[in-house]
C-alpha cells in the first residue's frame, strides 16, 4: 500500500455493546431538547448563536434583569433569560459531542480509506489475473466489476460516508 497503516484496531462485541448502551442512554438523557426539528429553512433564517454572541446576550440579559424599566413590556425577560442558559448548556453539549463525533469520523475515514485502498489492490489483481486467464479469477472480477464503486459511463462518483 502506499501509505502506511495508519491504524490497527477492532471494537469488541462487549466494546460496541457498552457504546450502543451509552449511546441510547445519551439520548434518553437528551430526548426532552430533541424536540424541535427545523427544515432547511428555518435553520437559515434561525439567528445564531456562537462563542461571541453567547458573551453579547449573556451580558445584555443581565444589563436587562438589572434595569428592568429600559427592557420594552413585549419582552419577557425572564423567559429570555431561561432560553439563553438553555441555549449556553445546549451549546456545550454540542461542543463536546462535535469533538467526539469528529475523532469516531477522522478513525473512520482512516480505517476506511486504508481498506479500500487494500480493496482496489485487490481488484486490479484480479483484474489483471483474469486477463491473462488464471483459472477462477473471471467470475471473481466481474462480481467485483459489478459492485465497483468507481466512476461509470458519465456518471459521478457517489459520495459515500467515511463508515
Amino acid at each position: 500500500m502506499s501509505k502506511s497503516n495508519q491504524i490497527s484496531l477492532e471494537i469488541s462485541v462487549a466494546d460496541a455493546k457498552a457504546i450502543s448502551t451509552a449511546i441510547n442512554n445519551l439520548k434518553n438523557s437528551l430526548a426532552p431538547l430533541l424536540k424541535v426539528n427545523l427544515t432547511a429553512q428555518e435553520r437559515m433564517s434561525t439567528l445564531k448563536m456562537g462563542d461571541k454572541t453567547l458573551a453579547f446576550v449573556q451580558k445584555t440579559l443581565e444589563y436587562g434583569l438589572q434595569n428592568p424599566k429600559l427592557v420594552p413590556a413585549f419582552v419577557d425577560i425572564n423567559e429570555a433569560h431561561k432560553d439563553y442558559k438553555l441555549a449556553f448548556d445546549t451549546y456545550q453539549i454540542f461542543q463536546h459531542l462535535s469533538t467526539l463525533l469528529r475523532g469516531v469520523e477522522d478513525t473512520g475515514m482512516v480505517a476506511g480509506g486504508e481498506a479500500y485502498e487494500a480493496s482496489l489492490i485487490i481488484y486490479h489483481s484480479l483484474k489483471g489475473a483474469s486477463r491473462s486467464n488464471i483459472p477462477g479469477t473471471q467470475a471473481m472480477y466481474d462480481d467485483l466489476k459489478q459492485r465497483f464503486p468507481g466512476r461509470g459511463k458519465g456518471t459521478k462518483a457517489e459520495n459515500f460516508p467515511a463508515i
